[in-house]
Parts: C-alpha cells; sequence; structure tokens
C-alpha cells in the first residue's frame, strides 16, 4: 500500500503469534512498535489532526509537551509532517537516541535538572508551564488527560477485530491509560456489535513504584512508558479487570527473554506485557485467544536494559524476582511480579456532557469545574473553533449538529453509553432546550423540556404567569409589523419592543412612538436565524414600560425544593437599550421588600414548571409589588454567579454542574460580603488603541479582578446589548456604598483610547 506521507502510514501493524505459546492457546502480539517510532504515533496523530479540525490548532501554531519517549517523537514526527514547531519537554532519563531523532526532527528539547515534590513528572509539568507562558497560543496536547488519546486507539481496536475476529483477553502496559484503556473500550463495542457474547476480559500491567493502581510513589523506578506518579484523567479503571505490577529487575529479565525467545527486540513495556502472555498461556483454557500489545522497539534502551554495566551500576541484581505473579488484595504494597484484581469502581470518572458552551470565560470554567468533581467533561459543538481555550481543556469533543435533536443523541449514544453519562447540562442560553430533551432522552436529572422552552419563549412566559395570577408588564405578542400600532394601544407608550427569544439584551429597544415600535419590530422580525443559526420563532413582543429598580433572584432546587441563593441590585444602561452595566450583591433590600420578592419568584417558577437545578429570575420592583420581567431556566450572566461566590455565598456554577449530574447540591450558610461588577464601556465607536490604567485598577484596595475581552485594534462602540462590553471589574467593600464609590473610582481610573482619538 502507499501512502501521500509518513502521517497516513501510522498504524496498520503486524499481529504474530508468539512462538512460546501452546498450540491449543491463541496468544498474539500486536507488534505497535512497527509503526515508524512507536505505538503513541497513533495518539500524535489523532490529537493534532483532530485539534487542526476543529480549529483549536491554527497552521504553524507551536505544540508543547512533556514526555520522556514515545509521545514526543509521535509528535516530533506529526508535526514535522504537518508544519507545526515542536517544544518537548523531557528529564535526565531521556536516551541518547530518543534525543538523536528528536533533534534530527528539528524539536525543541527542554531538559529539567531535577525532581520536584511528584517526581520528574511534576517536574516537566512546571517547565512546560513557563513555556506556554513563553509561547502564548502553543497548543498543548495534554497526553495524560486529552480524550484524544484514548480514542486514538480505536483504529487499532477494529485491526484486531478485523484479524482475529473473536477476542477472550487483552493485555497492555499502564503509563498514561490511553492505550489499554482505548483499545478495551473499543473492543468491547466492537465485539458486542459482532454478536460476540463472551467478555472480553482486560488485563493492565504497571511498575512496581507506581500510584496507578493503589501503590505508594517510588520516583526512582528505573522502567520507562510504564507506570506514573500522578493519576492520569485517561486512566478509566472500569475498562481493566486485573492488574500485575513487575519490578525494573523483572520487567528487564522479561524484555531480554521476549528477544531471545521470540526474536523481538523491544522495549521494557513490551517485556513486561511478554511475561504476562507466558503466564496467560500456561494457565488459560484451551482454545482462549489472548492478545498482546507491544509499544516500543528496543533501540532506545541499548545502554540500559541491554547493558550489563548498567544492571551493575544500578543495583538490579538486588531485587527480588519471582517467576509466577504472587495473588494479593488490591491495595497491598508489592515489590515484585504481583497480581490483583482491580475493584469494579475504585475511581468512577462519568461523562458530563455540555451541549455547546457560551463564549465567555464562564464556559471554559465549567469544564474546569467538572473536572474538580471528578466528571469527564464533553462538548458536543458543530465548531469547537469559537471557544477560546478549548485546546487546553483536557476535554473531548464531538462534532456534530447541534442544532438537530436527533443528531445530537444519535452523536452521543455512538460514543457513550448510557450508563456512561451522568448528565447533561450547558452555558449557553442558546442550548437550554437542547440540553433538557438529550437529558429527558437519556434518563438523566433535569427539567422537562416543556418548562425550558416555556422559559426561552418569552410569550409563553407571560401566558404561564398570567394564568397563575403574577404581576407583569401588559405584553402583545406580533408576528407582522402592521399589529404594532394594536399592541401599542393596549401597552402605552413609551413601550419595550424585543425579540421573543434571545440572549443579552440583543434586539431590545425603548420606543417612544409607534412608528418608532413598529419599524424595530419589522428588524427583529426580518431576523429568521440567531448568532448560532437557530430557526428564531418569527415573533416579537411588545411590552408595558414598566418603571422601578431591577433585581436578579438566584434560586436553585435541592432535594426537590427551591432554595433562595440571594437577591442582586442591577444597574442597565439609560433608555433606550437596557445593557446590564453594574451588579451588587447581596442587593440592600429590606426583609419586607426581600420577603415579597422571594414570594413572587417562588410562584412564578412554580408556574413555569421548573423543577431542577438553578432559575435566574429578573423582575423589577413597582410600587404596586415585585413585577417579573423573565424567568431562565439556568444560572445569571453577567457575573452574578462569581458575585455570590466571592461574596461568601455558593460557588453556584459547581452547584449546577452538581444537580446536572445527579449529585447533591451544597449550599454554605452565612454572612454576605458586598461584592460588585462594573463593565467597561466606549464612550463612542471606532478601534480599540489602548486601555489606560488598568494596572493601576488592578491594586486599588478591594479589588479581586479586573477582566478585560478587547484587543487592540478590535471594534468597540457605545454598548446597546451585552457583547458590546469590554471588560470589567470585580471588587468587595464593607458596605453597598462603599462598594459602588469603589467602583466608581475603577471605571473613572480606565481609559478607553481609540485609533481615532
Amino acid at each position: 500500500m502507499i501512502f501521500d506521507d509518513l502521517v497516513g502510514a501510522i498504524g496498520h501493524t503486524p499481529l504474530v503469534r508468539l512462538r512460546t505459546a501452546p498450540a491449543d492457546v491463541t496468544v498474539t502480539a500486536k507488534l505497535e512498535l512497527q509503526n515508524q517510532f512507536a505505538m503513541k504515533d497513533r495518539v500524535a496523530r489523532q490529537v493534532i489532526r483532530e485539534a487542526r479540525e476543529n480549529g483549536v490548532l491554527a497552521p504553524g501554531t507551536p505544540i508543547i509537551e512533556s514526555s520522556s519517549g514515545t509521545m514526543a517523537l509521535g509528535l516530533a514526527l506529526v508535526g514535522n509532517v504537518l508544519g507545526h514547531p515542536v517544544h518537548i519537554v523531557t528529564d535526565p532519563r531521556i536516551d541518547a537516541i530518543t534525543l538523536a531523532k528528536l533533534t534530527a526532527l528539528g524539536c525543541s528539547v527542554h531538559v529539567v535538572e531535577a525532581m520536584t515534590s511528584n517526581g520528574w513528572q511534576s517536574a516537566r509539568l512546571e517547565r512546560l508551564a513557563g513555556l506556554r507562558e513563553e509561547y502564548p497560543g502553543a497548543f498543548w496536547p495534554r497526553q495524560y488527560s486529552n480524550p484524544q488519546n484514548p480514542l486514538a486507539y480505536a483504529a487499532l481496536a477494529e485491526e484486531l477485530v478485523a484479524d482475529l475476529g473473536r477476542i477472550d483477553v487483552l493485555v497492555g502496559a499502564v503509563g498514561s491509560g490511553g492505550s489499554l484503556c482505548g483499545t478495551a473500550r473499543a473492543l468491547r463495542r466492537a465485539l458486542q456489535a459482532a454478536d460476540v457474547s463472551d467478555p472480553l476480559r482486560v488485563i493492565g500491567v504497571d511498575a512496581t513504584g507506581s500510584v496507578l493502581f493503589g501503590q505508594p510513589d517510588q520516583p526512582g523506578r528505573r522502567q520507562s512508558g510504564i507506570g506514573n506518579s500522578l493519576i492520569p484523567g485517561n486512566l478509566d479503571y472500569r475498562q481493566i479487570d486485573e492488574i500485575h505490577w513487575l519490578n525494573d529487575r523483572e520487567a528487564f529479565v522479561a524484555t531480554r527473554d521476549l528477544a531471545s525467545a521470540e526474536g523481538i527486540f523491544a522495549g521494557n513495556s513490551s517485556g513486561s506485557v511478554y511475561q504476562v502472555l507466558k503466564h496467560l498461556a500456561a494457565t488459560v483454557a484451551p482454545g482462549t485467544r489472548v492478545v498482546g500489545i507491544f509499544p516500543d522497539r528496543g533501540d532506545r534502551y541499548v545502554d540500559t536494559i541491554y547493558d550489563d554495566g548498567y544492571w551493575q551500576q544500578a543495583g538490579l541484581a538486588d531485587l527480588p524476582v519471582r517467576t509466577e505473579p504472587l495473588r494479593v488484595e488490591y491495595g497491598t504494597e508489592v515489590s515484585s511480579w504481583a497480581r490483583a484484581e482491580v475493584p469494579s469502581t475504585p475511581r468512577r470518572r462519568l461523562r458530563l456532557v455540555f451541549v455547546e458552551s457560551n463564549t465567555t470565560g464562564t464556559g471554559m470554567l465549567a469544564l474546569s469545574r467538572a473536572r474538580d468533581l471528578g466528571l469527564a467533561p464533553v462538548v458536543v459543538t458543530n465548531w469547537p473553533g469559537r471557544y477560546a481555550g478549548i485546546g487546553e481543556a483536557d476535554c473531548q469533543i464531538i462534532r456534530c449538529d447541534t442544532n438537530s435533536a436527533d443528531t445530537l443523541a444519535a452523536a452521543v449514544l455512538a460514543q457513550f453509553a448510557p450508563d456512561e453519562v451522568a448528565g447533561v447540562t450547558t452555558t449557553s442560553e442558546f442550548y437550554l432546550e437542547a440540553a433538557a430533551s438529550l437529558a429527558e432522552s437519556l434518563r438523566l436529572p433535569g427539567n422537562s423540556p416543556e418548562a425550558v422552552s416555556a422559559c426561552r419563549r418569552k410569550s409563553a412566559t407571560r401566558q404561564l404567569l398570567a394564568d397563575a395570577g403574577l404581576p407583569q408588564p401588559v405584553s402583545v405578542p406580533v408576528t407582522r409589523a402592521a399589529e404594532v400600532p394594536e399592541a401599542v394601544a393596549a401597552t402605552g407608550l413609551p413601550c419595550v419592543v424585543k425579540p421573543t427569544a434571545d440572549s443579552a439584551s440583543t434586539g431590545v429597544l425603548l420606543c417612544d412612538s409607534v412608528e418608532q415600535a413598529q419599524e424595530h419590530a419589522a428588524k427583529m422580525l426580518a431576523i429568521t436565524h440567531n448568532v448560532r443559526e437557530q430557526v428564531v420563532p418569527p415573533e416579537v413582543l411588545v411590552e408595558e414600560f414598566v418603571q422601578g429598580p431591577e433585581f436578579s433572584v438566584e434560586t436553585i432546587f435541592v432535594d426537590g425544593a427551591l432554595q433562595l441563593v440571594g437577591i442582586t441590585r442591577k444597574s442597565v444602561s439609560p433608555p433606550p437599550s437596557f445593557v446590564e452595566l453594574r451588579h451588587a450583591f447581596p442587593a440592600p433590600l429590606d426583609e419586607a421588600a426581600s420577603g415579597e420578592i422571594e414570594q413572587t419568584v417562588r410562584t412564578a417558577i412554580k408556574a413555569i414548571g421548573l423543577r431542577h437545578g438553578a432559575c435566574h429570575t429578573e423582575l423589577r420592583l413597582t410600587p404596586a409589588g415585585p413585577t417579573i420581567i423573565e424567568i431562565n431556566a439556568r444560572l445569571a450572566g453577567g457575573m452574578i454567579p462569581e458575585l455570590i461566590r466571592l461574596a461568601g455565598g455558593p460557588d453556584l456554577l459547581t452547584q449546577q454542574l452538581r444537580a446536572a449530574a445527579g449529585m447533591a447540591v451544597e449550599l454554605p450558610q452565612g454572612a454576605r460580603n458586598p461584592t460588585g461588577v462594573a463593565f467597561i464601556t466606549s464612550s463612542a465607536e471606532g478601534r480599540l488603541a489602548s486601555l489606560d490604567g488598568i494596572e493601576a485598577v488592578r491594586h486599588l484596595d478591594g479589588v479581586a479582578e479586573v477582566r478585560i475581552s478587547r484587543r487592540p485594534g478590535d471594534p468597540v462602540k457605545p454598548a446597546t446589548d451585552a457583547y458590546d462590553r469590554i471588560g470589567y471589574v470585580i471588587a468587595s467593600a464593607d458596605s453597598v456604598p462603599r462598594l459602588d464609590q469603589l467602583l466608581d473610582s475603577a471605571l473613572e481610573g480606565i481609559t478607553v483610547r481609540l485609533a481615532n482619538d
């Protein structure tokens, strides 16, 4: 077969019978070492191709990774072919041959000098962090947690099934967890699809002194490509039934035996797998089909495994040796060959599926919070490139048409069994209905799609609130501009004209005349698709302009009961637009007003039919009492969840994720320290030249964060919706009046300079 380049030639490796196995047992070695460099050529190709296809890795962008061997070579190979500079962070254990290959391929190799708290691995990661600052925008494949690592082995599993059909036992070394877990997961799916009823047994091989399977860390291990001092995100314990540990001497002896007995000159990962294969060949039932994955060749180890002088220098002869594995209970400390059954759920990592995301920092932050909860985040999206930072978010990406409920469900079920998914959520207003429908189809926690739809379509919200007898603005839905005069007759002037389903105050306008209202309604009705290419309802609302201070009310369901988290004072821009410019939490309200607002919100949420997770309600406090503006089946925007957290309240983002995953929601009690946000906007239209005074504002006493979302050269204009805001300042004080003074000072200290000034 002729390939266009070496990247296309990766894989297609031979499967060879072992001569030392008895005739009535099929024991084969998958020679992944026959790739150009080694098995991880597959991972490098998968990770880089996927990042390029999804817009995460731009042409010519540098690639930075921590590796002591074969992953480095794979990245060097693929990066070289596809035109990416590659930087490899490694440690003194790197062999001269690998170093020579990396240098020949044009890699920049950075060798750390000493171990840190968690051995060489943590030392390399610390150096890598420095390189990422030196090369902003560089792509970090994150081999130990990138879901593309195990996904790369689906092709390997297909090759095994094509060659063998039925497979009874799979054996593989464990380092990052990607190869064995990825192959096992894909094999089980393939065998199930082929109606192979006998279950696959998966056996992992680890090094003594590795923490992967309940052993204490011994950073001085001499085996490469196997074992770890950290628990990698790609290690899925549910895929592994049994684990074997070998010490350095046992692994090296087995590697030499592999060369002399089978003619396979390999590294210690292959040698360790070979040792277990020999044991299985002698103990499994006749007719059993066993496959072992042999990851790497032996040329990297000529000065270690195959050098008698090195053995003497390293004191390998002092280590104990067993010819058969000692069976132990999982968690028992071992120093030589032993085996144990892996508990079914020693560290269960279920998936939390995100249907798209918002495009602010909150979206990427949610992925990080999911990992903190022990969940594996999965983003389903029609275009990953819209999300800045997703390439470093340690999440699996599934690309499909997220605007089609059927396609969305099919894409998720093609990747995971229903019991692999803990929950479904989204941080995007536009995909609340899609997330609710997907959760319902998977029988996972969530609101009913009907209730979420009623929130998204404001005319439906109005009808349900009216049926419940709740105060709200006079509201008239119109589908043609010609209907506007009659609607204005009902609402009076000025009136508010707004889309029935959008976000971030988009399209909301205060109109002083019938003509202006009619003109704006026609403009909104002409829009057929929103910014996410979703079809929008051909309807706008003409509403009474309700005056009074505006508040945001945050609630969340705990054990089925709605709990009030807090009330935020909102400040919006002067008419005709309604852009949120400042928030303060907790709102300075007396007990009577707070109680009246809470009761109104509880009644409204019940009327809508929401019953799960966080709810965000906006209202105005009129002389007649609280009047509902809108209800959302999501967290508040405008950094309100962050204000609540910094004020001493719950981390609502984390609690919403816990709710989505069916975990208990936790709401700490206690005093709240006044905290607020002020948004930075431009007073004129042009291109941003600079923002002066940012560093001085960051050092103001009480300022917690200053975040800028625009760069020099970006277009800016006076804010007509939330997308026009340039950044924000978050601060805390001992009272709301002092908080307002501090935020005023912060905004006064920042000068927005335009290129045409």
